[in-house]
């Protein structure tokens, strides 16, 4: 592992992945935040907060835009993942 410290790419290489990282968490969080508002939004007005035709529409709108290397697979998990874990974080927020 030290050996692997001392190499200068592969360190550079490492912060730029850990930067991508965290832009990531920052991402998500915003997204986290705007679905909640979006929420709010839907129920004030009696609308149902989970539109299955709007996720497939996303869905299918992220797969057409992707230029790789995701693979479309790829994709429809990772978003899949996301939009549960959106759902969860969601209700969790209602509850505290």
């Amino acid at each position: 592992m030290a050996e692997q410290d001392d190499d200068p790419l592969i360190r550079q290489l490492r912060e730029q992945i850990s930067d991508a990282d965290r832009t990531i968490i920052e991402v998500i969080n915003a997204r986290l935040k705007l679905v909640g508002r979006l929420k709010a939004y839907k129920e004030s007005r009696g609308m149902s907060f989970v539109d299955p035709e709007r996720e497939e529409w996303m869905l299918n709108y992220l797969a057409r835009a992707n230029r790789g290397p995701l693979s479309a697979d790829g994709l429809r998990e990772i978003f899949g993942e996301i939009l549960d874990l959106t759902k969860r974080e969601v209700a969790r927020d209602d509850a505290d």
